[in-house]
């Protein structure tokens, strides 16, 4: 569903746009991913509108088949760090998560409501893993959601459209970071 409107509090949510993901391989340019995020966190702070860096340091406990990239050592020093591009400002709030999802085992929620935020805008990488876990919880604790289509990619394909194409619509509603631009105004 195509954007419609932004509520007069709307928080931007960049997810896991770090120096230690940006830099694997994924659908879309991850630059171009970077590009549109710093565009849209520009706008925002432009307007007087919460910015959220989100950064991810672990990895949910548990047993995962999958894997962890880069497992079998230590990170780099700089894995964490956010991508220079998003123009990191002292007021924007950051957050550091163990999860895939923003929400869980941080403060965001509430540092959002004490802000008075009623919709969130999300950007990021990877869309099937910490965009979605993200996407999902903002819904499940009553926010509305928009995604920008163009300013989140993922690893893999197949799993990238299924939530671009059938999941973000059933959480809320979905456009390019023009057309939620044009609702800044």
């Amino acid at each position: 569903m195509t954007a419609t409107t932004l509520d007069p509090t709307t928080a931007l949510i960049v997810v896991d746009l770090q120096k230690g993901i940006v830099g694997l391989p994924t659908v879309h340019p991850a630059a171009d991913v970077v590009a549109n995020a710093a565009t849209l966190a520009g706008a925002f702070r432009a307007k007087g509108l919460p910015v959220v860096l989100v950064r991810v340091t672990g990895g949910a406990p548990g047993r995962t088949e999958a894997g962890r990239a880069g497992s079998g050592g230590q990170p780099p020093a700089d894995w964490a760090d956010l991508a220079p591009e998003l123009g990191h400002r002292e007021d924007d709030i950051v957050v550091t998560k163990q999860r895939w999802g923003a929400f869980h085992g941080t403060d965001l929620d509430r540092r959002l409501r004490r802000l008075g935020v009623t919709q969130v805008v999300l950007a990021g990488i990877a869309t099937s893993i910490g965009v979605e876990s993200t996407a999902r919880a903002a819904y499940a604790h009553g926010y509305h959601v928009t995604v920008a289509t163009d300013a989140v990619t993922d690893r893999d394909p197949d799993t990238h459209r299924v939530s671009v194409e059938k999941i973000f619509p059933r959480l809320g509603e979905t456009d390019t970071t023009a057309a939620i631009l044009a609702l800044l105004g």
